[in-house]
């Protein structure tokens, strides 16, 4: 069984319990998770590192998801972008994949839909 390296996996979300509710039960899944409330923060952190897979809300105080999300796979092209959002409509959805993102989902949603998703990511990032 070859040693599987440990994804690593950023949440920006101006919620706190949206992080305090994803961070433990990923951790425990073996991820190592970095989770963020402020967006300008979060941009500063991918900018000094690459996350195998981010987790992201559009709706935010200074820079918004778009533009975080924008900016991820500009630097990052490899990284897998996951939205979440209050806020879903059919144009951001759209918008959302058309800069790439690797699936969107509507809060509020379960854990196990997020961690359903996460997997999924975590299969394509491996078969590479």
């Amino acid at each position: 069984m070859e040693n599987k390296k440990q994804l690593s996996i950023l949440v920006l979300d101006d919620e706190p319990i949206v992080s305090k509710r994803l961070k433990p039960s990923l951790e425990k899944k073996g991820y190592s998770v970095e989770t963020f409330t402020d967006s300008m923060t979060a941009l500063q952190r991918v900018r000094e590192r690459q996350f195998d897979i981010v987790i992201t809300d559009l709706k935010m105080e200074g820079v918004d998801g778009m533009e975080f999300l924008t900016e991820v796979k500009k630097l990052w092209p490899d990284t897998e972008v996951i939205v979440i959002t209050g806020f879903a409509t059919m144009d951001t959805a759209k918008e959302s994949f058309q800069k790439g993102i690797f699936d969107f989902l509507a809060k509020p949603f379960k854990l196990g839909e997020i961690t359903e998703v996460i997997k999924r990511a975590e299969e394509k990032i491996r078969n590479r």
